[in-house]
């Protein structure tokens, strides 16, 4: 792929009112831009600067203006026809319309009139936003390890749970949520799994049941619970719905997950986070949760057929199936602090409940098959996944589900997000 995710061409006179700011923006949103402040130096050979950058951007954000026509330099128009050769243009109409276009330069005109436009007059964020929509959010990539019991070790180790570690990598994308708060949304393969409990498997109830497949199409998920820093970012926007107090959680710490927060709360903070990005933020489907939560593993957790107090935060007075008991923290872990499963997603398992989307139903009998949300306007219970740091293991399952009222909140519930969208790796 390019070094650059979008070459900006533009004529100079547009640069303070537009171009800078626009650059500025896309820079936020993690984009690469070839811009020629950042890109040319004093002394360098022009024609030879613009043709490599061209060269290594993916796309030409052209910003075809009064002035862009005006100045007839011999650079700007090699760079626009670069451009049109390399059959990817976004244009930017800035104080020109393609009437106009075709009256007054009838020859450009043509050549650009089958792209679709996009006006400045619907601002910045339009702009932004367009760009998501043609390019995907810019995805990095980033290495993790995550770790297996070695179930059949467990029996002859007395002290210390045998553990396998594994080094793995996966794609990502960077929320920023302004103040220098992050949110880093980890990307989810789309495929089929099958969903819920087998009949066998310990701590087994008819509510996590039948067991049936579904295909869940591609998404992001939050690489961690949503913390209070991120919490706090967002709770500081202008309010969608509902007001959100700025600091909830009994715990305290920048990097502890927020809880005290109740299904319309989590709702809200999706609602305001996705104004201020221009994406869809949003809770994530029973089915999305649970399969992100196995990362293509069958067992009860992802780490195999029992679970450690070295790989999650959760009651370890209590065990699970061979399992030994471990440690009892009394309370929220930092985020990130435990290895993540194989789809590079910590605190899966305990730390915190994390909120659905879907209404409570008893069993998953007529669910639907999709990876969609299972939603009732009648239930006022929602579904809660992952379990918490005060539960025993079993009720950390990748199976296991519970449900409260949709205005409930206590110490032990948290969420986090997902984002749908196209994608290209960078």
């Amino acid at each position: 792929m390019g070094e650059y995710h979008v070459f900006l061409s533009h004529a100079s006179e547009d640069k303070e009112t537009f171009a800078r700011p626009l650059y500025e923006r896309l820079i936020y949103e993690n984009y690469r831009v070839w811009y020629d402040e950042q890109e040319i130096e004093w002394g360098d050979e022009l024609n030879r600067k613009i043709t490599e950058g061209l060269k290594k951007s993916q796309y030409g954000m052209v910003v075809i203006s009064p002035n862009y026509f005006a100045k007839h330099k011999e650079w700007t128009f090699m760079e626009f026809d670069n451009i049109l050769e390399s059959d990817k243009i976004l244009p930017i109409l800035h104080g020109i319309d393609l009437p106009q276009i075709k009256r007054e330069h009838p020859k450009e005109y043509e050549r650009i009139k089958n792209w679709l436009s996009i006006s400045s007059n619907k601002g910045i964020e339009y702009i932004v936003q367009q760009t998501h929509k043609k390019l995907g959010f810019p995805i990095k990539k980033f290495d993790f390890q995550t770790a297996k019991i070695s179930t059949n070790l467990l029996s002859t180790v007395t002290r210390n749970t045998p553990l396998n570690y594994f080094s793995k990598s996966a794609e990502y994308f960077t929320q920023n949520l302004r103040n220098g708060v992050t949110l880093e949304m980890v990307a989810i393969p789309g495929g089929t799994f099958k969903m819920g409990s087998p009949e066998n498997e310990q701590g087994y109830s008819s509510y996590q049941s039948p067991q049936h497949q579904v295909t869940v199409p591609p998404f992001f998920m939050g690489k961690y619970p949503v913390t209070q820093k991120q919490w706090r970012a967002v709770a500081a926007l202008g309010k969608v719905n509902i007001d959100l107090k700025s600091d909830p959680s009994y715990f305290k710490g920048d990097n502890l997950p927020v809880e005290c927060v109740s299904w319309n709360d989590a709702r809200e903070f999706c609602d305001r986070l996705s104004r201020m990005a221009n994406k869809t933020y949003r809770l994530p489907s029973e089915a999305e949760w649970e399969y992100a939560c196995r990362g293509g593993t069958t067992t009860p957790f992802y780490c195999g057929e029992t679970i450690s107090t070295d790989l999650a935060n959760y009651n370890g007075n209590y065990t699970y199936g061979q399992g030994q008991k471990g440690q009892y923290r009394e309370k929220t872990t930092e985020v990130g602090i435990f290895p993540a499963n194989p789809f590079g997603l910590y605190d899966m398992c305990g730390n915190v409940w994390e909120w659905c989307e879907d209404g409570w139903h008893e069993n998953y009998i007529n669910a639907p098959t999709d990876g969609s949300a299972w939603t009732s306007l009648s239930s006022q219970r929602k579904l809660l996944r992952g379990g918490s740091w005060d539960l025993n293991p079993g009720n950390c399952r990748s199976a296991f589900r519970y449900s409260y009222l949709l205005g409930y909140c206590n110490l032990t519930i948290g969420f986090r997000v997902v984002c749908s969208g196209a994608a290209r790796t960078c």
